[in-house]
């Protein structure tokens, strides 16, 4: 049987993206690339040299400088890509509590988006993969042979995102993780360049009270349902 050629997987932040699209990815062996990686590299390189996140300009030049290398794992650890910036292992690092406060300026920033955008369009163009984001299927892949945005409660998805921390060892409360996430959500659906929004060819699917495999039936029943 025929399968999309390119996936679109879209949704806000902890609604199971990543998760989805490597296990899909995965079980097709298609390429996988969650572009929000890029975005938070960024904001981890400003981070590192000091450049503010509010600093459009700078954060730009930024973004056009760095070498950004998405990898397949090379450490046994429970990472899905190493992230690499200039080189340097940064995998784990975009995870931290700074990079989450960090990162929804960055991704606002129309000049970083146009930049990283490019990137992620010729890796598009070659087929055979599950692109995970915020915009692939309004914006990166328009024309996306199958596009889903899964969502899920800000409760459900703070709470996902706590459970992730407290298994990495990291210091976290739940309350915070919440209404941080509340904050990013309004700052990423009202945003100018590329707001969060399903396209309007896109399936939604409500992940909030299905677990993972729950959510892989119904992506694999849309998979074999949409012909290329």
């Amino acid at each position: 049987m025929p399968y999309p050629d390119t996936i679109a997987i879209d949704g806000p932040s902890a609604a199971g993206k990543s998760t989805i699209g490597e296990l899909l990815a995965r079980e097709l062996n298609y390429l996988y690339l969650d572009t929000g990686v890029m975005y938070r590299a960024v904001t981890v390189a400003a981070m590192q040299r000091g450049v503010p996140v509010e600093d459009d300009a700078a954060v730009c030049r930024l973004a056009r400088q760095v070498d950004i290398q998405i990898l397949q794992p090379t450490v046994d650890d429970g990472r899905q890509n190493t992230i690499c910036v200039d080189g340097q292992d940064i995998t784990w690092e975009l995870r931290q509590p700074e990079v989450d406060l960090g990162v929804s300026p960055v991704s606002a920033n129309a000049g970083v988006r146009a930049a990283l955008t490019r990137q992620q369009r010729r890796i598009g163009r070659r087929g055979r993969v599950v692109m995970v984001g915020r915009d692939i299927g309004t914006v990166v892949l328009p024309d996306a042979d199958l596009k889903i945005y899964l969502d899920a409660t800000a409760e459900a998805r703070a709470r996902r995102r706590y459970l992730e921390n407290v298994g990495r060892g990291q210091k976290c409360e739940y309350d915070a993780i919440l209404k941080d996430m509340c904050r990013r959500d309004q700052h990423d659906s009202s945003r100018k360049a590329a707001p969060l929004r399903p396209a309007p060819d896109a399936v939604i699917l409500d992940t909030t009270d299905l677990d993972v495999e729950e959510v892989m039936v119904q992506v694999r029943r849309l998979v074999q349902e949409r012909d290329p």
